[in-house]
């Protein structure tokens, strides 16, 4: 399983299901798992190809390990995250040793008062807070040239695969981990394609989960209309192990209530190999053509579901999907401010920032190690938006819901009568360029 050779650690990658029967069989410890992660974070993230996915290391993860074997020893595991090292995004609340910053410089150093939803679900399950991911700066919401997965706290997230290429964001430390077995599975977040995109872009599995499915307490925002975290693994199984533990009713985020009676705590359950069988899946074609090479995977992709059982409904398309970018932006910049503005307030008086306009105060103050790439443009613009209560905003959500649900996929699904729709996720990983 090990290899020091060129003194890089070769690490084989195991699903959570063999990592929890070595576990269990005593061939391994969650100590010893632990080591071999940091180990290779720090010989291929923070040195070597420097992929630069990791912001923070957690100080406290092998002490969290050692009392996780004792307790296996003693009682058993708590249930298939027992001692299994995860990696959050820094945009996730951690009330211990390490900062949530979103990856700014004007959050350095800032430790939160509160565990998110999202961590305390993962600790109450046995899971190691191995660390927190590098990402897109706030989360790819600062300004329209941003460059995905570049931080001005962290750098410049590489593609494992090929370093000059991009990850993708604004997840992209999440996923470039995952990737580069860096953790056995990590926490992404998504407003619009943050998961989906760098998983498709590094090879790994991300599932966006409907907003309430997973609490977004704890978790800096974007939007609350669209924002939520979500599971990224290197195989479906462990993304579904891992978004089974993230469910539940949250008292501090509304949305949750739409879940109840509706999530699961196990969606490995629903892997079956019959499982499409009957199954009526569109295709929404008129996400195709762009790139052949991609629409010959996709091709490939949709003959191995009409063989496993499933009826193929081909076009699906969803036309309205164009007409979506404006009205959408116009939300995001009405909610981006006020509930960043909310989220900083609770993060109390010792935060560093309190407000979305010191925000940009400090990074205008902090130019050239903030801004040496891109600017702020977004966040000038949200901060020039008033209330939800303005006509706007009201208009703007209304229309978003009408094209992206009534008029779009909730629309096509009734028309087709579809169980699913599918469709290219991503081109290529394109050349980062600054």
């Amino acid at each position: 399983m090990l290899s020091t050779g060129r003194r890089i650690i070769m690490w084989k990658e195991f699903t959570i299901t063999e990592l929890q029967a070595q576990m269990d069989s005593g061939e391994l410890t969650a100590r010893t798992l632990t080591e071999k992660y940091l180990e290779r974070i720090a010989q291929i993230d923070q040195q070597g190809p420097s992929l630069n996915a990791v912001l923070t290391v957690n100080p406290e993860a092998l002490e969290i390990a050692d009392v996780l074997d004792a307790e296996r020893k003693a009682q058993g595991a708590r249930g298939p995250l027992h001692g299994i090292p995860v990696l959050l995004k820094d945009n996730l609340d951690t009330a211990d040793l390490m900062p949530t910053t979103a990856g700014s410089l004007a959050l350095a150093g800032s430790i939160a008062p509160g565990d998110a939803f999202v961590t305390e679900k993962l600790r109450q399950a046995g899971a190691i807070i191995l660390g927190k991911a590098n990402l897109s700066e706030w989360a790819n919401f600062r300004s329209t040239h941003s460059v995905s997965g570049w931080s001005s706290l962290g750098g410049q997230v590489r593609h494992p695969y090929a370093l000059d290429r991009n990850p993708c964001g604004s997840s992209s430390g999440s996923a470039v981990a995952v990737a580069a077995n860096l953790c056995a599975v990590a926490i992404g977040t998504e407003t619009d394609g943050s998961i989906t995109c760098p998983a498709s872009i590094n090879g790994v599995v991300g599932i966006k989960p409907t907003v309430g499915l997973v609490s977004r307490a704890g978790i800096v925002p974007i939007s609350h209309s669209q924002d939520t975290a979500g599971p990224m693994g290197r195989t479906v199984a462990d993304a579904a192990t891992l978004l089974g533990v993230l469910t539940g009713l949250d008292s501090r985020d509304s949305a949750t209530e739409a879940s109840v009676g509706k999530s699961f705590t196990d969606y490995t359950q629903f892997l079956q190999a019959d499982g499409l069988k009957g199954a009526r899946i569109g295709v929404a074609r008129n996400y195709f053509g762009k790139r052949p090479s991609v629409d010959q995977i996709m091709e490939e992709a949709i003959e191995i579901m009409q063989q496993v059982g499933a009826e193929i409904i081909d076009p699906a398309n969803l036309e309205t999907v164009e007409q979506l970018s404006e009205p959408e932006m116009e939300v995001l910049l009405y909610e981006f401010k006020a509930d960043l503005n909310e989220y900083l307030a609770q993060r109390g008086p010792d935060a560093p920032v309190h407000s979305l306009v010191e925000i940009i105060e400090f990074n205008e103050q902090n130019r050239e190690q903030v801004m040496p790439w891109f600017g702020q443009e977004i966040m000038l613009m949200a901060q020039e938006k008033g209330p939800l209560t303005e006509e706007g905003y009201r208009q703007a959500r209304a229309k978003c819901l009408r094209l992206a649900a009534t008029e779009g996929i909730d629309a096509v699904r009734a028309a087709h009568k579809l169980d699913a729709i599918v469709a290219p996720s991503n081109h290529p990983a394109w050349l980062t360029d600054w």
